[in-house]
């Protein structure tokens, strides 16, 4: 059993999320709830959670209150917010697990698979990473010159600059750097396409997301093939070629 504590101003929202790990996620034990910042510290010192489910906007207070006044979080943490998809993005750029309201039951699920599959890792919720969040939820505009990469031991931050491309492996995306090392995600392309998208990166095709400023060649074809820096050669989906030669002023 994982011990869970719910932190959140609203009562009905803490009773439903409490009904669906209830009903969905039986492995995971309701330990307690809080309404504040205060009752919050309270309570995570009484009961030691494993996990805590924090919301982040609370009557002129915040989750990253909370936080702050933390000597240390040894806790997996789990955001719930009602931000838009902006400040998602921060989220998802510092590997932090989060639940947009109305929570779906899958989102739940997935959420807390991750939190047991990383056997609770400290790492989840270091301070560097909420640090970095509160940042860049604070400035919505802000260009992530680093991004968190959720894998099998932990998180591995990496520029984003060093990403050759990203490749879809089922459900999960491999990041091909430019030190030829390989990584692999947790996360789905779709994901990162959202991320990466604005900074410069291309998908060229539904497995493949690339960096624009590592393309080196470009060979013609029905959708024809881009060469990228470490020599790997990218199919171009015949669907998304203008859009690709418009991007880089190619003219054929």
């Amino acid at each position: 059993m994982f011990k869970a504590y719910i932190i959140d101003d609203e009562i009905l929202s803490r009773n439903l999320l409490i009904r669906m790990l209830q009903r969905y996620c039986p492995e995971i034990q309701v330990s307690g709830q809080a309404s504040s910042v205060e009752e919050g510290l309270s309570g995570i010192t009484k009961h030691s959670p494993d996990i805590v489910f924090l919301d982040i906007q609370m009557n002129g207070e915040t989750g990253f209150d909370l936080l702050n006044r933390l000597p240390e979080i040894n806790f997996a943490l789990i955001f719930t917010t009602a931000f838009d998809k902006y400040a998602i993005k921060a989220f998802r750029f510092n590997a932090i697990d989060y639940l947009l309201k109305p929570i779906a039951t899958d989102e739940l699920t997935e959420a807390v698979n991750k939190v047991k599959q990383r056997a609770l890792q400290a790492e989840s919720a270091s301070k560097i990473y909420i640090e970095q969040l509160y940042h860049e939820i604070t400035n919505p505009q802000k260009t992530h010159d680093k991004i968190a990469i959720p894998t099998a031991e932990g998180f591995l931050v990496i520029p984003v600059k060093e990403i050759v491309y990203c490749h879809a492996n089922s459900n999960y995306t491999e990041f091909y750097l430019i030190d030829k090392k390989c990584l692999l995600s947790s996360y789905t392309l779709k994901q990162y396409d959202e991320m990466l998208t604005p900074q410069s990166f291309f998908r060229t095709h539904r497995s493949y997301l690339i960096n624009l400023a590592h393309v080196k060649m470009y060979r013609k074809g029905d959708g024809g093939e881009i060469v990228m820096s470490n020599g790997h050669e990218i199919e171009l989906a015949k669907t998304h070629k203008d859009e690709f030669m418009h991007l880089l002023n190619i003219r054929e």
